[in-house]
């Protein structure tokens, strides 16, 4: 595997487990006594039944690249074990009980889940369709705790990946159907047993590459609105630019999504804002935190974590400023692409004089900047009526002879904002301004 599967990874875990326990964390509260995900595959007859879900998802991709483009990957879902608490007895067996107590550990009679991974492939997209097993044997473990054991059990699980394609020009339309083969079961407790839950695929194209099916290129628009998912919705999974990886996901997502840096880690809460959530957990009494520990190890993972969390990590849940024309305009005014004439109209397209920048002194210079009016280099009488007057920076422009421009208002004119409106603005020469330290933060 050569493309960021990291990064698909860890999207894909939060897609896996959101929504697995939710907060209190507590086996006793209500919202935790009917557990539900997203990406639940109810074994057959299940949601006709209404004891469960649908069967089945399925996506369409659209690919292209070489004729002997294939195609590779992974199903992964969760699978419900339950975890029986048994206390030891006199007489050397074990009985069953609700909860054990020992020492200074207790733990509950509860339903866990096991992360399961099957790949599939690779498989070229000319030899489609192919069908894949996608099967998980029946298990028991035993672990032995202070003053009895836990038993964890889980059924055996049946399903089918169906792959198929057709070729529409240079595209080809790759059709993935994931379905749950288990047969029918009687009640609610037997159908998530038997489900795959938090389902989702990442596939990988080796020698050609995904389309996005959010920003389509011209030329595949028509076979993009041909699509049709069912309980999911395929996003380009890798870093921007990276066409590899796809992940099919029960979650609606968007291009290239990404774990926040600021998020120290999982809280299962179905989408809940951390900092909200951690400040909750906070609160929690010593009682509550020990029910929601004995309840499963991850609650246990997420107690401990916001228990240590510094004050540093907490302000960084609190949110971060980003300026949303950064991708657009990361540097200063940009260079007109070579060849184009300052009169065609992609030279215009290639600034932004709302967004760019000029370095002065060290310091960049855009709208909403504060600067001193220094003028000096022309001749103008009426310019020298502003000298060592604040102005805000409305814009910067670079003419046709390569010369760069600062668009201001003065700060204390009562009609900045009238100016601005309309685009009355005076000008002057990057060594005519001086930068002032002070940034305004409301400035528009």
């Amino acid at each position: 595997m050569t493309a960021d599967w990291g990064r698909a990874r860890a999207v894909a875990d939060a897609v896996l487990y959101e929504g697995y326990l939710l907060y209190p964390y507590r086996a006793t509260s209500q919202k935790n006594q009917s557990r539900w995900q997203f990406g639940v595959l109810g074994p057959q007859g299940a949601e006709a039944a209404g004891i469960g879900e649908n069967s089945t998802l399925s996506a369409q991709l659209l690919m292209r690249g070489a004729a002997d483009a294939s195609v590779s990957g992974v199903v992964r879902f969760l699978h419900l074990q339950h975890r029986a608490a048994e206390r030891a007895t006199a007489d050397g067996g074990f009985e069953p009980v609700d909860e054990l107590v020992a020492g200074s550990g207790s733990w509950l009679s509860w339903d866990e889940a096991v992360a399961q991974e099957i790949p599939f492939g690779p498989v070229t997209v000319a030899s489609l369709p192919q069908v894949f097993d996608i099967s998980v044997q029946a298990g028991t473990d035993v672990e032995a705790v202070e003053g009895g054991r836990l038993v964890r059990s889980r059924r055996e699980l049946h399903g089918q990946l169906t792959i198929s394609a057709q070729t529409e020009g240079q595209i080809r339309r790759v059709t993935v159907e994931l379905r749950n083969t288990e047969t029918p079961v009687a009640t609610k407790d037997d159908a998530i047993a038997a489900s795959m839950i938090g389902t989702h695929l990442i596939a990988e194209a080796t020698d050609g590459e995904f389309l996005s099916l959010l920003e389509t290129p011209d030329s595949a628009a028509d076979s993009a609105a041909d699509c049709h998912h069912h309980r999911c919705f395929p996003v380009l999974a890798g870093a921007v630019g990276d066409h590899s990886l796809v992940l099919v996901s029960p979650i609606i997502l968007y291009d290239h999504p990404e774990i926040a840096e600021q998020s120290e880690g999982a809280l299962y809460d179905s989408t809940e804002i951390d900092e909200i959530l951690t400040l909750r957990i906070m609160t929690m009494t010593d009682e509550e935190k020990a029910q929601a520990r004995a309840t499963d190890p991850l609650a246990a993972q997420i107690i401990d974590r916001c228990d240590s969390m510094s004050p540093e990590a907490m302000l960084n849940l609190h949110g971060v400023l980003r300026n949303p024309h950064a991708a657009d305009a990361p540097g200063l005014i940009p260079e007109i692409p070579e060849g184009v004439d300052w009169w065609d109209p992609l030279a215009d397209t290639a600034v932004r004089p709302d967004i760019d920048a000029v370095m002065v002194n060290g310091v960049r210079i855009t709208r909403g900047s504060r600067v001193r009016l220094r003028p000096s280099r022309r001749a103008d009488a009426q310019d020298l009526f502003f000298a060592d007057k604040i102005a805000r920076v409305t814009s910067v422009h670079e003419d046709v002879d390569g010369d760069q421009h600062v668009g201001v208002v003065l700060e204390d004119d009562p009609a900045a904002d009238l100016h601005d409106w309309y685009g009355r603005y005076l000008y002057f020469a990057p060594d005519e301004v001086e930068p002032l330290t002070e940034r305004s933060a409301t400035w528009k």
